[in-house]
């Protein structure tokens, strides 16, 4: 029998880290499997890819439709498999559906009439934030695909915007869809992005170590103290591909995690050590976190504001990149790490479907460290570690 036609791919928001992580699954993909790499952003390619079967364009989802389309039309006319990443980040998030939801509905449109006779499925990604989390206590924890989103504009839930728009458009069409929800992303890209855990905290730590301040946890005791979970980016990348690529998962959400769980009282630590710092577990805190709502010792974004000569002398000593700090994503991670209650999500249904993948999550943020030191970003460790 005739080898099946391999597939061809469209990948969007390639500059931020779940896009790029899921180009670099790809193109450790055979040719057999992945025939064309099709990537696209707003802004220039941050990343190179030698891989020949990886072609670019550059295009902003938030012009004219038709716009869209005739851009799109010399590159996309043959996608099977069209993965949506792009986001649109603010901090302000009364914001964010007025940018986002656009942004994703003429992507969609865009790729569903250029691809319309070769179109199989559309993966879109959303986040936690589809649960409500990022506005207080969801009704149950952890997040499962059967909690009911809250999902009127008061909520400023974007996510279910898109999906109700997806729902609508494919009921008219042959192709299906998955839309993956991860938690907070931990993962590489050689640039700006709206939300990167891993690098801000990492600027947190070393600017501290150069300063000889105490890293303090920012956020309040509670969330110092409960259970917590991320996604790795390059885990959220496997899940993405599988999922979007098997028959049984049709239509269907999967949350996604790294299949464990840590607690920042032993994970900060963990990772203050890995800079060479001694952060101890026990530590006294002005922000209790019993008032249900976000509370912080102190705004990484305010902290951050006189800190960068710091960081360019850590440059001259140890190396680095001098532009880094200005990538530091300091009011997200303010957000992230100020919430007065649980965020974590269950990925049963992800295991139960046949998804088997695990990480360590303490392991993907040295990983990703590392990506950042191979990269040019951060100082090596060794070369920072040696310098004391």
């Amino acid at each position: 029998m005739p080898l099946p036609a391999a597939k061809v791919a469209l990948v969007t928001g390639v500059n931020g880290i779940s896009g790029h992580a899921i180009v670099e699954h790809l193109i450790r993909q055979p040719k057999s499997e992945w025939s064309r790499i099709v990537v696209t952003s707003r802004s220039p390619l941050k990343s190179t890819w030698l891989d020949p079967r990886v072609v670019y364009f550059s295009l902003d989802f938030l012009d004219p439709i038709n716009k869209v389309i005739e851009a799109m039309k010399p590159y996309c006319s043959d996608v099977t498999h069209a993965y949506y990443t792009s986001y649109v980040h603010v901090d302000d998030f009364s914001k964010l559906k007025d940018l986002n939801i656009p942004l994703f509905e003429n992507f969609l449109v865009g790729i569903d009439t250029v691809a319309r006779n070769t179109l199989s499925r559309v993966c879109l990604q959303t986040g936690g934030k589809h649960y409500g989390i990022h506005l207080g206590p969801v009704s149950h924890a952890p997040c499962d695909e059967e909690l009911t989103a809250p999902c009127t504009d008061e909520t400023l839930n974007f996510y279910c915007r898109q999906e109700e728009f997806m729902f609508k458009l494919q009921e008219q069409r042959k192709w299906t869809h998955n839309i993956i929800r991860p938690n907070g992303i931990i993962g590489f890209t050689p640039g700006r992005n709206g939300m990167s855990e891993a690098l801000t905290l990492s600027l947190y730590f070393l600017v501290c170590k150069e300063t000889g301040e105490f890293p303090r946890f920012p956020g309040n005791q509670y969330f110092y103290n409960c259970v917590d979970d991320n996604s790795y980016a390059p885990s959220l990348a496997d899940l993405s591909v599988w999922a979007a690529t098997q028959e049984h998962t049709a239509n269907e959400a999967f949350n996604h995690t790294n299949g464990d769980t840590f607690i920042w009282r032993h994970l900060f630590p963990r990772i203050g050590a890995y800079f060479g710092l001694e952060v101890p577990e026990t530590t006294d805190f002005s922000s209790k976190g019993e008032s249900g709502t976000m509370e912080h010792q102190f705004l990484l974004g305010d902290w951050a504001k006189d800190k960068l000569p710091a960081w360019q002398q850590i440059c001259e000593k140890y190396g680095g990149n001098p532009e880094a700090f200005e990538w530091g994503t300091w009011k997200f991670f303010d957000w992230a790490l100020g919430k007065a209650w649980p965020t974590i999500s269950s990925i049963s249904k992800a295991r139960k479907f046949g998804w088997t993948r695990y990480d360590d999550t303490y392991e993907t943020w040295i990983e990703t460290f590392r990506s950042f030191e191979n990269a040019g970003i951060l100082p090596t460790r060794e070369r920072l570690l040696q310098g004391n």
